[in-house]
């Protein structure tokens, strides 16, 4: 009798649940978005990728966040404030005096996850955009004090968008 791989990734979950999502994704040959989906109803709360406008521009009022983008070559990440974009040629274009910017394919976010989980002991809350293929294009983590704690005005924001989202679905 097989173990349907979601099952698997469940184990390994709840084997290490303050471990690399990454990792639990690529032992299991999956995407990303199979891993979040694995997650409980508590931990990942999923919106449709055609809210990414609507998002974003929330994310640009929260202050200093950090941006992550993983990939099994590395981790990039940056911290700095969300700047606004905008529609244009094809790219979500963001422009800012922040170390934030670029040109993103937003036409290719499936969906958006508010993830609230544990990491390396540690609470951590991130807004993840996942494309078509179901890998994550990029994170948006709530910011880090000094003493490593997360900054509790963007705790706030960020459980109120995910409650504002909760409501509407």
């Amino acid at each position: 009798m097989t173990v349907p791989v979601s099952e698997l990734i469940r184990q390994d979950l709840a084997a290490k649940p303050d471990g690399i999502l990454e990792q639990v994704a690529e032992s299991r040959g999956v995407p990303m978005q199979a891993v979040l989906d694995c997650l409980s109803p508590e931990v990942a709360m999923r919106v449709p990728g055609d809210l990414y406008q609507e998002i974003w521009q929330d994310l640009t009022e929260w202050g200093e966040i950090t941006l992550v983008v993983h990939t099994r070559d590395g981790v990039f990440e940056c911290a700095g404030s969300v700047p606004p974009g905008a529609e244009g040629r094809g790219y979500f274009n963001i422009h800012g005096e922040t170390p934030i910017g670029g040109h993103l394919r937003m036409e290719r976010c499936r969906t958006i996850y508010f993830i609230d989980r544990p990491f390396f002991g540690r609470r951590s809350c991130s807004v993840q955009f996942v494309n078509e293929e179901g890998s994550v294009m990029f994170k948006i983590f709530v910011g880090r004090n000094e003493d490593r704690s997360l900054k509790m005005d963007q705790v706030v924001r960020f459980d109120e968008l995910r409650k504002k989202y909760r409501q509407a679905a």
